[in-house]
């Protein structure tokens, strides 16, 4: 067996972080009260101080912005200081944030049953199948990728609009025999379940204080993204600058998405496989570089619409300029200025191991830049191309499009 690691001197719990619901101090457990009252000094919500209320301790409301707090927090290092937070401080909460300033061994966390939980307790639904996610302080267009048909969802809403607010998405979604349960203020005595369907969504006098819980339901029609890449072209704002299905799909499948990864559009368009990148897994993110300034409000509308407007960070100018200050990524796709001297060749030393870049060339100037860098550094380069039918006079016909000449080279 591993020794166990020891704290560094110095380095004993001081920073107690609470979780507290809307029983208040009944709730506590004689160890999570006992960190309370030990403390000199109670950060939390004028909510949270007021549930713990009486306090032995000083109680300092959280600032806005909350970040103001931290420094006088670290520089109570080595002082029994508490935080209090809603139920469980690590979903959704502020344990996750201060656990990257103050090192685990320095915590005591007492933490409750999230909201999460308390709606599952309530509805009779199981955790692991359903999907939890915040809209507090987010954008409300983040739920779009978890509407898919016979879906479960639990959100903590940011205020008393937010319930609303999704019936309303949902209606224009075609989803409104979609159900929607609101549950105010769980666990203590002004407790509330409330449902309607997102058609004619009726609730009114919602506490801000609010768990929605959504199951999905959809009608013919609906609009629901597939959980495969390669939309459906009509679901991108466009100007006629964008990898179409086909080719995305093939495209997205040569960059291999992992969880977690970052990826460079160069000459992103209309930034579609920058927004599937993101769609692969929640974690994902991307890098949008597109020169001309219409388009690139054009990816920013894109994004938003379906979801991963946080996701997508959009840089204006040439890809070959930008490159230095970019954060780190595992793929690169370049969809746009192939031919630019330089470019493939700084695409590749941007990569680290097991580094992906794939290009994709129409013209013939980017045909020979991606020969050449398949001379230089291997790598593999092939042709794609695509017909589809079309009405020939009263018959019917193929109409090609434009081949697309694709080099794909990782790093080894």
């Amino acid at each position: 067996m591993t020794a166990p690691l020891l704290p560094e001197p110095g380095s004993a719990p001081w920073l107690s972080i609470v979780g507290i619901g809307e029983d208040g101090r009944a709730g506590l457990s004689p160890a999570a009260a006992a960190a309370l009252d030990g403390a000199a000094v109670i950060y939390g919500g004028r909510r949270h101080l007021a549930l713990a209320a009486p306090l032995t301790g000083e109680g300092r409301p959280w600032p806005s912005p909350i970040t103001d707090a931290y420094p006088g927090i670290l520089a109570r290092r080595g002082q029994p200081t508490c935080l209090l937070a809603t139920g469980d401080p690590f979903h959704f909460g502020i344990g996750a944030e201060i656990a990257r300033l103050v090192p685990a061994s320095e915590i005591r966390a007492f933490p409750q049953p999230s909201a999460f939980s308390l709606a599952a307790a309530r509805l009779g639904w199981s955790l692991p199948e359903t999907a939890c996610l915040t809209l507090h302080g987010r954008d409300l267009l983040g739920i779009v990728p978890h509407l898919q048909p016979g879906a479960r969802l639990l959100a903590l809403s940011w205020d008393d609009t937010t319930p609303g607010a999704v019936a309303s998405l949902l209606a224009e979604r075609g989803l409104g025999r979609s159900r929607l349960i609101v549950l105010e203020a769980m666990g203590g005595p002004r407790e509330r379940v409330r449902d309607g369907t997102a058609d004619g969504f009726y609730l009114t006098g919602i506490a801000a204080l609010n768990t929605l819980a959504v199951e999905v339901l959809a009608e013919p029609g609906a609009r629901i993204l597939s959980l495969s890449p390669g939309l459906d072209d009509a679901w991108f704002e466009n100007d006629g600058q964008l990898t179409k299905a086909e080719i995305r799909a093939v495209t997205l499948a040569a960059l291999r998405p992992r969880a977690g990864e970052m990826l460079w559009d160069l000459g992103a368009g209309s930034g579609s496989i920058s927004i599937e990148w993101c769609l692969r897994h929640p974690a994902n993110r991307a890098v949008a570089v597109e020169r001309r300034p219409d388009r690139a409000e054009r990816i920013a509308r894109n994004a938003k619409a379906l979801g991963v407007g946080a996701r997508v960070r959009i840089v204006g100018g040439a890809s070959l300029e930008a490159l230095p200050a970019l954060p780190p990524a595992q793929a690169i796709f370049v969809g746009g200025g192939v031919a630019e001297p330089g470019l493939l060749a700084a695409c590749r030393a941007a990569l680290a191991p097991d580094g992906r870049c794939v290009a994709n060339a129409v013209t013939l100037e980017g045909e020979a830049a991606l020969l050449a860098a398949l001379t230089e550094s291997g790598g593999a380069l092939r042709r794609l191309s695509v017909a589809h039918a079309v009405p020939v006079g009263g018959l019917t016909g193929w109409r090609p499009a434009m081949p697309i000449t694709q080099w794909v080279w990782t790093r080894s």
